[in-house]
């Protein structure tokens, strides 16, 4: 069945009218619904509610794909559910130095039936370059075509990291990559566009060229609702599955179950970490002498409940977050510090010099107050409970954050002077690198704090050069805490990293969403990293 709505507006008021009708059912009616329930299962049509549009379309030249599958196309190699590396249009690919060498399959076509060869993936890479995609390609020197089914990468120093580009972009064809590509993409992935109505919904279809394992459902429509709206919806059963919000967790809703997701997709606040007197080029205020003072960011890591934010703010839905790497294979677990340890935090924050001189219940040291702002963005509830709850969790330290709602502009006017509570979360390591790098310190909402610190610069060195993933995990591991020093809160606690916050999705009972592997940022598209798995169960 093709469903097509008209808009989101219309949507939510039929949504809204089915509700309050407020119905009562009969046996017959009951009776009824058994049917259909056991007609559900044969159906071979999804009816998804996603949050996330992407703006720019399903180029992966740009960036899309990056947070989950390209759903259009395929990509050189993809992450298992244990995150290990593991072929898919690759059948072999070998790393030596500066120079890796991937072997394609010969088997794969695109949706329009035109062959996938070596000249596609040299044509997609060399795009993405010029393009200035979000995917890290800064370190290729070159790639070219060995043969129809050998591509030769030549970077300019070895990097660890490079595997993930190679995971992250999705292979489009040369002979239609066209200026509207990102609105009607072909690929060799499992899936084909259909419809997209922005701002409404997506129609896609299974792709009958696809290579690999045949999806479960032909016809997938995913509809761009609001959270309010997406939860309406799934209680009048007009979607399979819908993601929602912490604060409608405990509502239940007949004939689905909630879901659950594990992520890395954290929420922290990030300090300026240098003293202030520079500016940007743009003439942008850089440092905060408060937040440049070591005892203040470790006593705010050590003060704050992160429990209770788990707690209060997520209803329970989430975990501690003490890196932007919890629970991946180059996460440090000597990093986790210990939760609202208010005496310690007053200790530390005394031997630093920090004292109350005229008792209006404010911090002082050498005339300057222990106050500073910290900026969230305005329109996420989340961010503005976590930002009021570890202000509230500091005060009686005699710390005052002053905290301050803003759209991203506001933000950007800002961020290198005052805190800010952001978010991130990625299975690629490189991303600890852009976070914390000096490097990229005032890069875009990259280490916007400028933080610094060379023995952690000399690990991100050690991790880049390695000669494979392993091998870079210790010197990822040590970077946040080598015993003496790091990024975490053990050592320059540049962030104050508070939560992971929990997927959430209602999810139609006899509907199997497969194994799904830690989530990354972003609400909605990483649950579809193993889309051609989901079924319905006997």
């Amino acid at each position: 069945m093709n469903r097509k709505i008209v808009g989101i507006g219309l949507l939510t008021v039929l949504i809204f009218a089915i509700l309050l009708a407020g119905c009562t059912q009969s046996d017959s009616d009951q009776a009824d619904d058994a049917t259909n329930d056991s007609e559900e299962n044969n159906k071979d049509e999804l009816v998804l509610a996603f949050g996330s549009e992407p703006e720019t379309g399903f180029d992966p030249t740009t960036g899309w794909g990056r947070y989950g599958s390209p759903l259009f196309q395929s990509t050189l190699l993809k992450r298992d559910d244990d995150l290990q590396i593991v072929n898919d249009l690759a059948t072999d690919y070998e790393a030596d130095g500066e120079v890796w060498t991937v072997t394609l399959r010969d088997d794969v076509t695109f949706s329009d039936g035109e062959p996938l060869t070596a000249e596609d993936v040299v044509f997609t890479f060399e795009t993405a370059m010029d393009n200035g995609s979000v995917v890290d390609l800064n370190s290729i020197d070159k790639v070219e075509a060995v043969d129809e089914y050998t591509v030769k990468f030549t970077l300019e120093q070895p990097q660890s990291t490079f595997v993930n580009a190679l995971v992250a972009t999705g292979i489009v064809p040369k002979h239609a990559y066209t200026e509207d590509y990102a609105e009607n993409p072909i690929g060799s992935g499992p899936f084909q566009l259909v419809q997209w109505d922005k701002g409404q919904q997506l129609i896609v279809e299974a792709n009958p060229e696809y290579y690999d394992t045949e999806p479960h459902f032909k016809r997938i429509t995913f509809l761009f609702l609001s959270e309010d709206a997406s939860f309406a919806a799934a209680q009048a059963g007009e979607v399979d599955m819908a993601y929602i919000p912490a604060a409608f967790s405990n509502q239940e809703v007949p004939g689905m179950k909630l879901e659950a997701i594990e992520t890395v997709d954290n929420r922290g606040i990030v300090f300026p970490f240098a003293e202030s007197g520079k500016v940007t080029e743009d003439g942008l205020p850089i440092g905060n002498d408060v937040t440049a003072d070591a005892a203040i960011r470790q006593a705010i890591n050590i003060a704050v409940d992160r429990q209770a934010l788990v707690d209060g703010v997520l209803e329970g839905y989430g975990t501690p977050a003490y890196t932007s790497v919890d629970g991946l294979p180059w996460w440090n677990p000597d990093t986790v510090v210990e939760d609202a340890d208010m005496d310690r935090a007053r200790e530390l924050l005394e031997e630093a010099g920090w004292e109350d001189t005229d008792g209006d219940g404010i911090l002082e040291k050498d005339g300057l107050k222990a106050e500073f702002s910290l900026y969230y963005l305005a329109s996420d509830a989340i961010r503005q409970s976590l930002a009021i709850s570890a202000a509230d969790m500091v005060e009686p330290l005699g710390i005052k954050i002053n905290v301050e709602g803003g759209s991203w502009d506001v933000i950007g006017q800002h961020m290198y002077s005052s805190a800010v509570l952001l978010g991130w979360g990625s299975h690629d390591p490189h991303e600890m690198y852009n976070i914390y790098g000096s490097d990229n310190a005032g890069v875009d909402y990259y280490n916007t704090g400028y933080y610094e610190n060379e023995t952690v610069d000399a690990y991100f060195e050690q991790a880049l050069a390695a000669s494979s993933e392993e091998e870079a995990i210790e010197f990822w591991k040590k970077a946040q805490w080598d015993g003496e020093t790091g990024l975490s809160a053990q050592g320059d606690a540049a962030w104050a990293w508070l939560v992971n916050i929990d997927h959430l999705y209602l999810v139609k009972d006899n509907l199997d969403i497969g194994e799904q592997r830690i989530h990354v940022h972003g609400h909605g598209w990483p649950a579809t990293d193993n889309i051609v798995d989901w079924k319905w169960s006997n």
